[in-house]
């Protein structure tokens, strides 16, 4: 595989941008080797600068579920384009994809867009602390939500492929109030809520965890989190950034059948353009500005270009038979995968929850982040660079999830197989 192209790249990025890239886990360091430089993307494809295609398991880190470039998402952003990028004011285009996210997810009473994930779970943690006007909030070791300051706390993904401490620059006042407990463990939870009495605003969580992998949640532990985020007056924010529209079209939510007080979204609503969002009960989203007293603003919120391509690419995977054929794609990627393993005599621990994947090198079961450390992540990287060698791209980390899309065909997850049993032989 010729990567000269790639390599030049690179070195000249290098000049200009710190490691040679513009987001952390792009550099490659994880796995060996150097990254590729992308071209262009097509379906369920990308190509790099040198020509080279590759099946793309990563899809911009999970929002291109329509596949890269499809006809509608191109055609609506096309056309939002030439009546301009961005207006500073209201439009209708906002008002509609609201109202398709709410269908999606009715736990949604109000909504506002933002620009990105890291801005939405800010801004909900900012309203979810002047609605009980307390301090303190509860995250789980291993899972991310953004770089905002108070959230670079045991963070997974980014921060643990590249091994370094939770972050130089965040103020030790600011973290004080960011409390930790384990994914999956409801009594270190509930020995949070015994040590801070009425002092805990928030549990924020990725309902399931996919900035340590794909973890699911154990049987009672988000209905546990619903049931002491009431008992103490706390709410509970579900980081729906990944999950939304990914492990069910209706989210993590309408999957387990949880009614969170906000949800944060990103990734999917824009169909591939930046975005996000949060929202929730009505009573807590009446705080927010202009309507209440709690200040949150952007420019380029609601911009017509990112609206009309969430608008495109929710409309793609509205039909029921489209969501249905995902899964099933996904299911055979999972059970190919884990069949290819077996017979190479490779232990592998295989997460999947709707259309997010891992391949974990471990004979442990992942349930939080102690258990996804055990994985061997040389192993990981020796499989991340045949399957490349056999033209899959896959997330350049043990920590991250793998995503399909509405364009990942029979034929494509058939040679991602043929790949995965070669990579499981010589890796």
């Amino acid at each position: 595989m010729n990567i000269t192209k790639s390599i030049s790249l690179f070195q000249e990025a290098q000049t200009v941008f710190p490691g040679g890239v513009n987001s952390p886990v792009r550099a490659f360091r994880a796995v060996g080797g150097q990254p590729l430089f992308i071209q262009r993307g097509e379906g369920a494809y990308l190509f790099d600068a040198d020509g080279n295609r590759y099946i793309d398991y990563v899809l911009s880190w999970g929002p291109l579920i329509t596949g890269h470039a499809h006809p509608d998402v191109v055609k609506a952003i096309q056309e939002a384009a030439l009546m301009g990028t961005s207006y500073g004011a209201p439009s209708p285009l906002e008002i509609e994809l609201a109202k398709s996210i709410m269908d999606f997810m009715p736990n949604i009473e109000m909504i506002r867009f933002v620009n990105s994930g890291t801005e939405a779970t800010m801004s909900a943690l900012r309203l979810a602390r002047a609605y009980t006007r307390r301090e303190k909030i509860i995250k789980f070791d291993g899972c991310y939500h953004g770089h905002a300051d108070m959230l670079l706390v045991q963070a997974g993904s980014g921060v643990a492929t590249l091994g370094l401490p939770d972050s130089p620059g965040v103020p030790s006042t600011v973290a004080a109030d960011t409390l930790v407990a384990n994914f999956n463990d409801l009594e270190s939870v509930e020995a949070l809520f015994k040590k801070w009495p009425d002092q805990i605003a928030a549990v924020i969580v990725e309902p399931v965890a996919g900035n340590m992998g794909v973890v699911p949640p154990l049987p009672g532990f988000l209905e546990g989190l619903r049931s002491l985020t009431t008992q103490h007056g706390t709410v509970l924010i579900f980081d729906e950034v990944m999950t939304g529209f990914r492990v069910h079209k209706g989210g993590a939510q309408t999957l387990y059948n949880i009614k969170p007080d906000l949800t944060t979204l990103g990734k999917v609503i824009g169909g591939g353009l930046p975005v996000g969002a949060y929202g929730g009960r009505r009573e807590i989203m009446q705080l927010v500005a202009p309507a209440g007293p709690m200040y949150q603003a952007g420019t380029l919120s609601g911009n017509p270009l990112a609206m009309s391509a969430g608008i495109a690419a929710l409309s793609l995977i509205r039909e029921e038979k489209c969501w249905e054929k995902l899964e099933q794609a996904a299911g055979r990627l999972e059970a190919g995968i884990g069949e290819a393993a077996k017979r190479a005599g490779v232990p592998i621990q295989q997460t999947r929850v709707g259309t997010m994947f891992t391949t974990f090198f471990s004979e442990t079961k992942p349930v939080d982040w102690n258990t996804v450390k055990a994985a061997d992540k040389i192993q990981f990287g020796k499989f991340f660079q045949k399957m490349l060698e056999n033209g899959v791209y896959l997330a350049p980390s043990q920590f991250e999830a793998g995503f399909i899309s509405i364009l990942h065909t029979d034929e494509i997850i058939e040679k991602t197989l043929e790949a995965a049993m070669e990579a499981f032989r010589t890796c």
